[in-house]
């Protein structure tokens, strides 16, 4: 869903949106707003969010690049073009060259995470890393450029392409529920870009 479709006031954010060079990464967030929402309703979280981003932390637009609800509906969040490389404001010291997909809900230790959110999520980022060739279930070396990071600004590190906030950042985004999803996201997404029948079956993803 387009940003005009949940009705974004574009007033409230930065007009002009930054670039990288492509997209390496993506990090997987999760809101942590309440679960028993309508997907009807999700427009207005997202307006909700979006007021709380640009007016009290000040990201100038929604951190997240993209959001899925739990009916696997997918949102653009932050402006700029969803076939681009925005950069975004999700993972201090990694937006650079990643993109941010968050899920709508909170999803700590014992939370369901629906089957169609996991979809809608391994269907983005098969999308997304497709239009550079990457492969979900690869690694990626990334340098931090903030201290405030897991990493010292200038540190690399290597990542799952698709990986979670708290990999590079200390919190528990994207919950534990959800983090523990992440390999089956990562090869969901692999299969639906065509990867399954160039890999064995019981061969070691890397």
């Amino acid at each position: 869903m387009p940003r005009s479709q949940w009705r974004a006031d574009e007033t409230k954010r930065d007009p002009h949106a930054h670039y990288a060079q492509g997209v390496a990464a993506i990090f997987i967030h999760h809101t942590d707003t309440p679960n028993d929402y309508r997907c009807a309703d999700v427009p207005r979280t997202l307006r909700n969010l979006y007021t709380g981003q640009t007016r009290d932390r000040n990201w100038g637009d929604l951190g997240y690049n993209f959001l899925i609800d739990k009916c696997g509906n997918i949102y653009e969040g932050r402006a700029g073009g969803t076939d681009r490389a925005v950069i975004g404001s999700h993972a201090i010291g990694f937006n650079q060259g990643t993109v941010g997909i968050a899920a709508i809900g909170t999803f700590g230790r014992g939370a369901p995470v629906p089957a169609a959110m996991e979809r809608g999520i391994a269907a983005l980022a098969a999308w997304k890393l497709g239009l550079r060739g990457v492969d979900p279930t690869s690694k990626v070396r990334l340098t931090s450029t903030n201290d405030k990071s897991r990493y010292a600004k200038g540190t690399s590190a290597v990542f799952n392409v698709i990986s979670g906030h708290r990999d590079g950042f200390a919190t528990d985004c994207p919950g534990e529920a959800l983090f523990a999803r992440l390999p089956a996201i990562r090869r969901l997404a692999a299969d639906l870009q065509g990867r399954s029948a160039r890999t064995p079956v019981g061969a070691a993803r890397r």
